[in-house]
């Protein structure tokens, strides 16, 4: 007999009704797609990502490609954009060389990228997913960040269902498929709309978060690429358990900021919230000087200063910009601009006010000035953000400091920790 403390939430995903004790098919309709967790009813934020996105439009707007195996991309000497999951079976992989591709797979169908009706199709299903939540935040043309906190009373149902009703619309309205990811967490949202493709659904809660992680590869963590998982693999670290087992502060002296991204997300800890990223072209901070300032010294702490106002707002909204931006305007009311781009996205204040500081000294040569600014532009997610420096040791030993600055500053203040470049300086930076 089950009782209230054995039952575990679920529904089918096909007639969503309720399922009332854990079973291998749906009571009701037979339907094996179901989804039970014991926090169901709880989770809130979800990424949902199109089903091998271009490949589905085409084989939905031409049905005689529906059992072939479908590649998008260049021509001999170009790269898979996309393959459905018929080629990947013969193992053709995204960013793959089209000539290994074909090889892997010789009867593949090869179609040239449409990128206007992939367009209008990703515009289809965004306008699906708002009227879900305002709080749509866009990773790419395929894909999205939701939370449907308080969306309960709104469409009468709890989150879980109504994502599984999502699903269903986009397949039946717009003829593609969706995966849905459901957690707590944006870095766990994402990992679970990857584990069931295509027409997954999948949650990962708090509670099984760690021993979910453990075996998996370092690789599952956001921003471990191939050449880092390398670094990481020749220090003995190959799974995220391991990573489970060190110190916050070991990590950091050996990665950097990224040694404490590695101890929070191997432990399921991402604080970063949904937020409407379209309005944002860039994060900047600027000040007007009581009197005009010429001197390169004395322009040198207020970029620092500044430079840790932007690091702080990227920081706090979970985004990182790859173009940093120096903006100054002469006593006569004259702007200048002067920028450079990055080869990794940053949010770190060192590296954005060490890259204004290269901009900066081709402009002071005498020329009074009345206002300076820095920025960055060309913004996206943090994920891919500030990657261990593997020549410059120096600039990891930074970061790592940089890191440990914003947990005191956090704690007790701002103020509380200061460089030498901007100590003493509070009366020039407003």
């Amino acid at each position: 007999m089950t009782t209230e403390s054995d039952k575990t939430p679920g529904f089918c995903r096909d007639c969503l009704s309720e399922q009332q004790a854990v079973r291998q098919r749906c009571r009701a309709c037979g339907s094996p797609r179901l989804v039970y967790h014991r926090e169901l009813n709880d989770l809130t934020l979800a990424h949902i990502d199109c089903d091998a996105f271009y490949a589905a439009v085409e084989k939905r707007d031409n049905p005689e490609l529906a059992d072939k195996p479908v590649i998008i991309g260049g021509g001999k000497r170009g790269v898979v954009s996309t393959a459905c999951y018929i080629a990947r079976i013969h193992g053709v992989r995204s960013a793959m060389p089209m000539f290994k591709a074909l090889e892997a797979c010789p009867q593949a169908i090869v179609i040239s990228p449409d990128m206007e009706k992939y367009s209008r199709v990703g515009r289809e299903v965004r306008a699906l997913m708002q009227e879900l939540t305002p709080l749509v935040q866009p990773l790419s043309i395929d894909e999205a960040f939701l939370e449907l906190a308080g969306t309960q009373r709104l469409h009468q149902d709890r989150p879980a269902r109504t994502l599984a009703k999502f699903a269903r619309r986009v397949e039946s309205e717009i003829g593609i498929t969706v995966s849905v990811g459901l957690s707590y967490c944006k870095f766990l949202a994402k990992v679970a709309s990857d584990l069931n493709k295509p027409r997954g659904f999948s949650v990962i809660g708090r509670e099984e978060a760690v021993s979910f992680l453990a075996p998996r590869s370092v690789t599952t963590i956001w921003g471990v690429g191939k050449a880092f998982a390398a670094t990481l693999e020749s220090d003995g670290i190959r799974t995220i358990g391991q990573l489970q087992t060190m110190d916050e502060g070991d990590l950091m002296r050996r990665y950097g900021s990224m040694g404490q991204r590695l101890y929070r997300l191997a432990r399921g800890i991402d604080d970063r919230d949904v937020h409407l990223n379209d309005p944002a072209k860039s994060v900047s901070a600027e000040t007007t000087f009581f009197e005009d300032i010429s001197k390169y010294d004395d322009l040198v702490p207020i970029l620092r200063g500044l430079s840790e106002k932007v690091s702080r707002r990227l920081k706090k909204s979970g985004i990182a910009g790859q173009t940093v931006v120096l903006k100054l305007k002469t006593s006569d009311f004259k702007g200048r601009t002067r920028n450079r781009r990055l080869e990794d996205p940053t949010q770190l204040a060192d590296r954005i006010f060490r890259t204004g500081l290269r901009l900066l000294e081709g402009e002071t040569n005498g020329t009074k000035f009345r206002l300076i600014g820095i920025g960055v532009t060309d913004l996206c997610d943090d994920a891919r953000a500030d990657p261990p420096d593997l020549i410059d040791e120096k600039a990891t030993r930074r970061a790592a400091v940089e890191a440990a600055m914003d947990k005191l500053r956090e704690k007790f203040g701002n103020k509380t920790v200061e460089t030498g470049y901007t100590f003493g300086s509070g009366k020039r930076d407003s």
